[in-house]
């Protein structure tokens, strides 16, 4: 114990327990109990996974197991007292690492993620700052804590071992898919890399997954695609997402308004970035419909006023003004998220040829915005589709019986934005995508220490 530099959740919190005098789980005054056998069975299995036996002790336990059961000792490394502390040591370590990451996954995405990516600093604040993160993961899930290893060593203690290993299996059914391929064999290196990091994202343990629901919205990243599923309807459509350095947020959220022809408030960052210089350009702000606005009142500031500095500070903003043309298309789909990204048109429909649409700030664009609008409608109202298609498509709005401006999703659809390079589709056959964010090496490079 003394020199185990292992640095994981489970690692620590096994070294806890025994620093802090804990009890023996595994051995009796009567030997190795049989737990310690259910355990030994089930982390053969380990190799099937794809990951080392030696990462969780399964030859050594299994020596010790039989060596202090049949009392071959000696004088060395294996007098009686050093078997036991040896074998009971890596038993609990081993039980830990398995069951934590079964249940939980062998990383944290939140953590791991969400410390990806540096935002770039403010080009006008001299200021020294601190580095600052762009979230990436924002998905309610579950982690091990210390209910989770004190209701691990209480399966031991009333030997319930064999069915506590069962309870920890992951939930998400296309684990199981995946791990039938891996098992078969015949995989390329990149592929057994694809297939490990996907079965981790199946780990994860969600509170909310798409597999609970009868009617939801997965966007998946890799595959530039959203498919909305209504019990046996399917409606997919092709999207554009955040480009490389302005990725697009892995979150589950629901889908709770759809707004006509808004406005686009047009993010900071943007305006420090990539419209500042163009102050004093009134011919560039009219063509496109923008407008300078104070931030606390949300009253038009007069172009002729407007100063770099008034922007830089903070206190204004730019804003466009909706209906033809504007950068968010002619309706926007809002979820609640922490990162004010949404669904929206566009009207730069030319993405949506594209095969690499990696290409927004973040936000998601759709190809199919009013069939989209209307998957979203619990009651398929012919009144309400009619103002929805003519408040999409009408240039002057001029028939103002037919506008509307806000629909209320009711109920809210569940929204699901994830990020598989490899998934399930209909008949058992799997779909491979394009890593495009890198984020299979984030996960491979964590998952190495069990490989």
């Amino acid at each position: 114990m003394r020199n185990d530099k292992d640095r994981h959740a489970a690692d620590l919190h096994t070294r806890r327990y025994y620093q802090n005098e804990g009890n023996l789980l595994w051995i009796t005054r009567h030997g190795v109990n049989s737990q310690a056998d259910s355990l030994v069975t089930c982390l053969r299995t380990v190799a099937d996974m794809g990951f080392d036996k030696r990462r969780f002790y399964v030859d050594a336990i299994a020596r010790d197991i039989d060596r202090l059961r049949d009392l071959n000792l000696d004088s060395a490394d294996n007098q009686i007292n050093q078997v036991i502390a040896r074998l009971e040591y890596r038993l609990t370590k081993a039980y830990f690492r398995y069951t934590m990451g079964q249940n939980f996954g062998f990383m944290n995405p939140s953590f791991v993620f969400n410390r990806l990516d540096t935002l770039a600093p403010n080009p006008y604040d001299s200021s020294k700052r601190p580095v600052r993160f762009r979230g990436l993961f924002d998905v309610k899930m579950a982690h091990a804590d210390d209910a989770f290893y004190q209701k691990a060593m209480q399966m031991v203690r009333c030997d319930s071992v064999a069915s506590f290993l069962k309870e920890v299996q992951p939930k998400n059914p296309f684990y199981y898919q995946l791990l039938e391929k891996l098992k078969a064999g015949g995989l390329d290196k990149a592929m057994r890399i694809k297939i490990l990091c996907n079965m981790e994202r199946c780990r994860w343990r969600q509170y909310d997954n798409p597999w609970q629901h009868e009617k939801y919205v997965v966007v998946n990243i890799p595959s530039f695609h959203l498919m909305a599923i209504d019990h046996q309807d399917t409606l997919s459509m092709r999207i554009g997402c955040g480009a490389s350095k302005t990725k697009t947020p892995i979150l589950n959220s629901h889908i709770k308004r759809m707004e006509l022809n808004p406005q686009w408030f047009v993010p900071r960052s943007i305006v420090l970035h990539d419209m500042i210089h163009r102050v004093g350009n009134h011919g560039y702000f009219r063509a496109r419909n923008y407008y300078v606005r104070e931030v606390a009142t949300g009253k038009e500031v007069d172009l002729n006023r407007v100063t770099r500095s008034m922007l830089i500070s903070g206190a204004y903003g730019i804003a466009q003004r909706g209906g033809k043309g504007n950068a968010l298309g002619r309706i926007i789909f809002r979820f609640d998220n922490n990162f004010s990204v949404f669904l929206h048109d566009t009207n730069s429909k030319g993405v949506f040829g594209q095969e690499d649409r990696g290409v927004s700030h973040g936000c998601i664009r759709i190809e199919k915005p009013y069939d989209f609008a209307v998957f979203l409608l619990a009651d398929k109202n012919e009144k309400l589709k009619e103002k929805i298609y003519y408040s999409m498509t009408a240039d002057s709005l001029a028939n103002k019986k037919l506008v509307v401006n806000n629909v209320k999703v009711n109920p809210q659809v569940p929204l699901f934005i994830t990020y598989y390079t490899l998934y399930p589709l209909a008949g058992g056959r799997i779909a491979d995508y394009s890593d495009v964010y890198g984020f299979d090496a984030v996960i491979f490079d964590m998952l190495r220490k069990y490989l």
